[in-house]
Parts: structure tokens; C-alpha cells; sequence
């Protein structure tokens, strides 16, 4: 038997997605899942709905309940992160007050001010979470759901080498769906070779039946319904030559291209604030989903795309696959900087993980990810650090925030974000006033 714990379990539809990707391999029903949330009841809905996928496979894993984390954690094997630090009310701040400024946002995760701001709040709980498996589970894989997904698992491996890790994302997964439909091929029929930073991966070869699928998506493009599907990635591909991971949604804040001005945001139908309305939906599911578990009515069951369960199979059973996934730039693609975090494909057997060298990335595509590689290398070591200046430098250095703010405006903002989140900004990084000790001391030179 072997154990997987659940950080973050209150996340209950993704945990009953996990959960039935896991079972659904029958090699894998000998297992303890092991889950653990600080909320009681999302807590207790978890371990109902861990009950009702397991039953559904006639499979009778060990499950358990923990608010204890420590508890869930001992004698894991694999676990599974998937917390999100702050809820809907730090969503709303880092939506709200950005916008006051005339700084613009989709989804604000991952990159940009609201992703700085998620990274500096969730690292602390990633140095938390990391220090107890170190004591617990010290040869476990941490396996990261969390975004900003570059930012968390580059904290965990410069704050702990030794910590096996890998971050996950389903932007290849989602991507390959979505140029399968694009070039009229069902998905079996396309195949890819991939590499970036995560939802910056590009495609780099894309092929239907072995053939170069770049013709046949060019054209496509050409088409007005199509183009119209997905707007600000096929711009994205015209200027630059390759189509690139995740949604219109998020790219359109990852660059100065598409929420500068109003006519942009109309143009290229860019969802505002779309985030937060996805943050008020998730709420409401999570409480329609409560109540038809208490009310025993039945739920879909169907594989994810998530790769999470594949890294576990293949390392239980020894079984290659191969994924996706972020990871230590360990010369991987070399023209991006080394220990940068990047998404590369990832051998995963019995013996572990074996990232793939990719080699150059064309420059042009270098270019675009190494702004934001940069981000979030200093929004890390603001956080493990506790340097608050490198907080303001990581703001001013992103392309979105930098096309419409001026250097005072972008220092104001960021000081009104550290005041709001308070408490849970960094030691070093509170409101001004408050003492407080970084998490690591980083040697610096004169």
C-alpha cells in the first residue's frame, strides 16, 4: 500500500477528479488517501466525496480525514497540493485595487501584479508545507496544483534542493484539445513537442498523423469563426510564429499587446476581471456540490486530462509515461536562464522523473518568456529573502503593469497591496511598521 495526501482537500470536485484518475488504474486501489483541509466542513464533503468515487469503483482504498496537516502528511509517498492561500476575499483585492490604478486583469494567478501578490501570500505556506515533509515524508514527491505555478515550485527548490517536485498544469493538455478542434482532427491524430515556462509553453512541432500540422493551422486561423474562438493566442501565433499554451483569457495579461486601451479589450474580446467571476461560480459549486452528496444524488465520472495520477502509476508500477511538467532549469532549454522554472516534457518510471533537454528555444520565443522568467525570480526571493524592494522590481518589470503605469503609480499600488493582504504577505514584507524576519538570509555581496 501507498499514500497520497491531499493538501488543500476542500478543492472537492478537483479532489474527485484526482481521485477517480487514481482509481480508475486498478493497480493503484491498494492505496491511502489521506486528506487534509483547514475548513472542517469542506473538510467532511471531501472525505464524502473520496467515499462515493471510491464505491463507484467497487475499490476499497484506506481514506482519511486530517485538519491535522502533520498527521496527513506522515509516511506520505506522494502529495498533492492544490491549496489556494487568501480564498475569493484576496482574489477581490487583487482585482480591486490594481484597477483603481487603471491596471487591467483576466485571471491575475499566475503572472503579472495578481500573480506576484498570490506568490508572495502562498509562499509561506509552501516553506511550511515542505519543512513538515522534510521531517514526515522526507522521500516523498510534492506534486504542485497551486498557482502561480513557476513562482511556488521555484520557492520550494531554491528554499529546499533536496525536495523532490514537480509542478503541474493542464495548459498542454487543454491546448492540444483545442488545436485538434481547430484543424477538424480528433485528438488521437495530433502529437506535439512542447517547452517554455507554464501557460508561456510553446508548440513548438505540431503534427496530424506525422505530418506538419502548422500549414493546415495557418489556414484555419484565416477562417473568421475560428479566429474568433481564440483571438489573442492566433495573434499571438501570427506575430511570433507558434501557437502558445493556455487561453486567450490569460495571455491577454501576460503582455502590453491586448488591455492598454479599450478598443484592444473590445477587439480582441478580452474577459476583464474574468477571474472573479470564476471565483463567485466555484463558490457556488462547491455548495451545489455539498448538497448533492448529502442528498445522495449521483455525480459524472470521467479521466481527467490531469497528469497527477500518470506520474503516480508510473512510479508505482515502473511503467513509463510521459508528461508535462515544471521543473528546475537545469540546462534544460538553454537559452532561458539557469534554475529558472520551465515546462518541459518529463520521463516518469519507477526511478522517478528524468526532465528532458530541450536545448534553444527560437529566440523570439526565448524573448517573450525571459521578461517573466525574471518576475518571478525576484518575486521568490522577495518572499524567501524578505526583500520589499524586490517586490516593487518584479511589479515594474512586468509587461502588462509597466504599459500602463508610470514608475510612482506602480510604487503606490504596490504599497497599498502589501497593506491590504497584511498579515499575509512574507516576514520582511508587511505593512511598513510591522518587525518581522525573513525566511532565509541571502548572502549578498557589497
Amino acid at each position: 500500500m501507498f499514500k497520497v495526501t491531499m493538501i488543500g482537500a476542500g478543492s472537492v470536485v478537483f479532489v474527485k477528479n484526482l481521485i477517480t484518475d487514481i482509481l480508475e488504474f486498478a493497480d493503484l486501489r491498494d492505496v491511502t488517501i489521506s486528506l487534509h483541509d483547514i475548513d472542517a466542513e469542506r473538510l467532511e464533503t471531501a472525505g464524502m466525496m473520496a467515499r462515493w468515487t471510491a464505491a463507484q469503483f467497487g475499490a476499497r482504498p484506506k481514506i482519511e480525514e486530517h485538519l491535522d496537516r502533520r498527521a496527513a502528511l506522515d509516511g506520505a509517498d506522494f502529495v498533492i497540493n492544490m491549496v489556494q492561500i487568501g480564498m475569493h476575499e484576496a482574489t477581490l483585492i487583487d482585482f480591486d485595487i490594481p484597477r483603481k490604478y487603471g491596471l487591467k486583469q483576466t485571471i491575475a494567478d499566475t503572472l503579472g501584479i495578481g500573480g506576484i501578490f498570490r506568490g508572495l501570500r502562498t509562499i509561506p505556506f509552501m516553506t511550511d508545507l515542505v519543512g513538515d515533509m522534510r521531517e514526515l515524508c522526507p522521500d516523498a514527491l510534492l506534486l504542485n496544483y497551486t498557482n502561480p505555478m513557476s513562482i511556488l515550485t521555484q520557492a520550494v527548490y531554491e528554499a529546499f534542493p533536496e525536495q523532490k517536485v514537480v509542478g503541474l498544469c493542464h495548459n498542454v493538455q487543454n491546448t492540444s484539445r483545442d488545436l485538434a478542434e481547430y484543424l477538424g482532427v480528433s485528438t488521437d491524430r495530433v502529437s506535439y513537442d512542447c517547452a517554455g515556462v507554464n501557460h508561456m509553453t510553446w508548440f513548438l512541432k505540431l503534427r496530424v498523423d506525422g505530418e506538419d500540422a502548422y500549414p493546415r493551422l495557418r489556414q484555419a486561423m484565416d477562417d473568421p469563426e475560428t479566429f474568433a474562438k481564440d483571438k489573442v493566442r492566433f495573434e499571438l501565433m501570427r506575430s511570433f510564429g507558434w501557437f502558445i499554451s493556455e487561453s486567450s483569457e490569460h495571455n491577454a495579461e501576460y503582455t502590453p499587446y491586448f488591455l492598454k486601451h479599450d478598443d484592444q479589450i473590445a477587439e480582441y474580446d478580452v474577459p476583464v476581471d474574468d477571474y472573479i467571476r470564476r471565483s463567485v461560480r466555484n463558490l457556488d459549486r462547491y455548495s451545489e456540490t455539498r448538497r448533492k452528496l448529502l442528498a445522495g444524488e449521483p455525480f459524472p465520472l470521467e479521466r481527467s486530462v490531469e497528469y497527477g495520477s500518470l506520474i503516480i502509476h508510473a512510479m508505482v508500477t515502473g511503467k513509463p509515461q510521459v508528461i508535462y511538467g515544471n521543473v528546475r532549469n537545469t540546462g534544460l532549454i538553454t537559452n532561458l536562464p539557469d534554475d529558472s522554472c520551465v515546462e518541459v516534457p518529463i520521463v516518469v518510471d519507477g526511478n522517478g522523473l528524468r526532465p528532458c533537454h530541450v536545448g534553444m528555444l527560437p529566440p523570439e520565443l526565448a524573448g517573450y518568456c525571459a521578461p517573466h522568467v525574471y518576475v518571478q525570480d525576484l518575486t521568490v526571493k522577495a518572499a524567501l529573502t524578505g526583500d520589499r524592494d524586490r517586490v516593487h522590481r518584479a511589479a515594474m518589470l512586468d509587461r502588462n503593469t509597466a504599459s500602463v503605469l508610470s514608475i510612482k503609480e506602480i510604487r503606490a499600488m504596490v504599497e497599498e497591496l502589501i497593506a491590504a493582504h497584511g498579515d499575509a504577505m512574507p516576514t520582511g514584507i508587511r505593512p511598513l511598521g510591522e518587525a518581522s524576519a525573513p525566511i532565509l538570509q541571502e548572502k549578498r555581496v557589497a
